[in-house]
């Protein structure tokens, strides 16, 4: 087996081969342009059994990534975090291109449970637009917080509601009464309030599109009280496929609701986890703490853990964890027929065992 590591920049791909016991064999470095990705292929013709690794980097990477597994090859992601402590095990001092690739295809010869890349999908469709949508909310909510002093200067009577600015009808009616107002700050406001007007309905058509294609794909998802279609987006957009972790405690620990040990001795502790993938935690917080305010299943989660003693903080993040795990069962049930053959018949979520909300609260 042959190793290949690949350390890519938007114009130079460097890629480094190393055998089965991590000794550099060869070294390739080529444009990150079509031309050089056909050299890529050609050059790794030259192994019998071939393993790819790249950074994982995919705003640099996607290309190559896709046009690799069209010509049939297995490719891997490798955390930077997981090169970097590599790179500064190694022999070789310094940081260069071939280190840093060498790194990568060391760190692929080691672990054998690494993320593999496959071509985009739905998933990703889903990321694009649910990414767009959080992108222009960002920019509307700027052009709010502006318009909002223009028009207290204007008229410090006026009052508009709180989330107002997001109504056709109250844009419509603000547009119409600085219509006939002269003046630079009331051309400005007009200006505004028509552009979040436009973001407006631009944000609403990317939100109809999302709810369509989370429907569609994912059902089982939408079945977990609390989450809605922005944060099924949202974790189903981040996630990128949920059979590439093999339990539960894997997808919780790439979220960040799995606490970290933080013991020595007999008595075991542990504290919050502060990494993970935010975008899919804050999505897992708004589904808890909408759980709480609905009266959900998870509110009587919660009131039993503070009977045992559970500060709300602890509590919520025990809620948090246990939300977790019923969106990884809910995602697996998602699954393409096919897609994941290989569920345990004990493990939630397999077509053998139904998903038992107790059996999750209790895994938290």
């Amino acid at each position: 087996m042959t190793v290949v590591g690949i350390d890519a920049h938007k114009n130079w791909h460097t890629l480094v081969a190393v055998d089965d016991v991590g000794k550099r064999v060869a070294v390739l470095t080529v444009e990150a342009r079509a031309g050089g990705h056909r050299q890529v292929m050609k050059w790794l013709g030259q192994f019998d059994e071939v393993r790819v690794a790249v950074e994982d980097c995919r705003h640099l990477t996607r290309r190559l990534e896709a046009d690799l597994l069209d010509a049939g090859h297995k490719v891997v992601r490798v955390h930077t975090r997981l090169m970097a402590g590599m790179r500064q095990s190694g022999r070789e001092p310094g940081k260069s291109d071939p280190i840093d690739a060498e790194a990568v295809a060391r760190v692929a010869l080691r672990e054998d449970d690494l993320p593999t890349a496959e071509l985009p999908g739905p998933a990703r469709e889903i990321k694009l637009f649910s990414d767009h949508r959080r992108s222009l909310v960002a920019r509307r909510t700027a052009m709010q917080s502006k318009v909002r002093w223009f028009l207290h200067e204007i008229d410090p009577d006026l009052h508009i509601p709180s989330r107002g600015l997001r109504r056709y009808q109250l844009l419509d009616d603000l547009i119409g009464l600085l219509e006939n107002r002269a003046g630079a700050i009331a051309e400005i406001a007009r200006d505004l309030l028509q552009d979040i007007r436009s973001l407006t309905r631009r944000i609403n058509e990317i939100e109809s599109r999302l709810t369509r294609l989370v429907r569609n794909d994912h059902p089982c998802l939408l079945e977990v009280p609390g989450l809605g279609v922005l944060g099924a987006a949202m974790i189903v957009g981040e996630t990128a496929g949920v059979r590439r972790f093999k339990s539960k405690d894997a997808f919780a620990r790439f979220n960040g609701t799995a606490p970290i040990p933080v013991w020595s001795g007999n008595k075991e502790r542990v504290r919050l986890s502060r990494g993970g993938n935010r975008r899919i935690n804050t999505a897992l917080h708004m589904a808890a703490v909408t759980q709480l305010r609905l009266g959900a299943e998870g509110a009587a989660y919660y009131d039993k853990l503070i009977a045992a003693g559970k500060t709300r903080t602890e509590a919520l993040r025990l809620l948090r964890r246990r939300i977790s795990d019923r969106v990884f069962a809910a995602m697996r049930s998602d699954e393409p027929a096919g897609g994941l053959s290989a569920v345990p018949p004990d493990q939630p979520g397999s077509p053998e065992s139904p998903i038992d909300v107790t059996d999750l609260a209790e895994a938290a």
